[in-house]
């Protein structure tokens, strides 16, 4: 199986998409006549190109985390530069992973609907999507906590490779609920009163140098 694979991330070799990507290759890779090429799009330059590449391959996935409820802008320009393969006959089977920081997939859901849609205006095969929340952070968790997503990714990757399709069992797996469980719920509450959950995102304010600015308000 030949398959391209597409980072839509804006952190580039640095982003989370990466690391779950990379397991999912593992995955690939337990058969050696498997070849993957990966293409960041951070490199917005390269739309043409990569759309071109697009064009030439026999399978694609579009990996991303979600923005906004919807997806990057250099994602959505690499789309856009997809329009003139509209209903091209050799067009590429076509699947994507959406992951965020949400733990809710539900934040997800309707940019999966527009990526089914995509996927049928370009005519392709749909291989599926995978949506998986509460992501952001997964690079400063330790491996106890990691172990299980990473395995699941691998998991997703042997069966691709062999199927062409993600396992419906495993996209369950990632994302067994579209809302949280009512404790869970009282449990991110008390945690917000207590400041807990302020943590990881007060330490990525201060590593860039904006924690003081924090409550800004530079539209009022």
């Amino acid at each position: 199986m030949q398959l391209t694979v597409f980072n839509g991330s804006p952190r580039g070799k640095k982003s989370n998409t990466k690391i779950l990507m990379d397991h999912f290759i593992r995955g690939m890779n337990q058969d050696q006549e498997n070849e993957v090429e990966i293409a960041y799009l951070i490199h917005t330059k390269d739309a043409a190109r990569n759309a071109e590449l697009f064009s030439r391959s026999e399978n694609v996935i579009i990996a991303f985390p979600l923005y906004t409820d919807c997806m990057p802008g250099i994602v959505k320009h690499f789309f856009e530069a997809l329009s003139p393969y509209c209903g091209g006959k050799n067009n590429p089977s076509l699947g994507f992973i959406v992951q965020s920081g949400f733990s809710e997939p539900i934040h997800s859901r309707f940019v999966e609907k527009y990526l089914v849609k995509l996927t049928r205006r370009l005519e392709c095969e749909y291989s599926g999507t995978v949506v998986k929340g509460g992501v952001e952070g997964i690079q400063i968790m330790p491996p106890w906590m990691t172990k299980k997503l990473f395995e699941t990714f691998f998991q997703l990757g042997v069966h691709y490779a062999g199927n062409n399709v993600f396992d419906p069992e495993l996209l369950d797996r990632l994302a067994p609920r579209d809302r949280m469980s009512f404790a869970k719920t009282q449990l991110l509450r008390l945690m917000g009163k207590t400041g807990l959950s302020n943590f990881y995102w007060n330490s990525q304010l201060k590593n860039n140098g904006v924690y003081d600015q924090r409550f800004d308000r530079p539209f009022k």
